[in-house]
């Protein structure tokens, strides 16, 4: 499952898509990968620290 944080309200969560709208503030968003691809994080399925923080490069708008 990837993990996803919205670019209007930063909130993350788990899903295999995208959704149209953010699951927290109902707006449409814009979302970034912020899944953990290496094995120092907990590998996929977990946040990635270093990404969950600061503004990220948007999937889809």
């Amino acid at each position: 499952m990837t993990q996803w944080k919205c670019s209007n309200c930063g909130y993350t969560f788990g899903a295999d898509t995208v959704p149209e709208r953010c699951p927290s503030c109902k707006q449409t968003c814009t979302f970034s990968d912020v899944t953990c691809y290496i094995p120092d994080c907990g590998g996929p399925g977990n946040l990635d620290p270093r990404l969950v923080g600061k503004k990220d490069k948007p999937v889809n708008e």
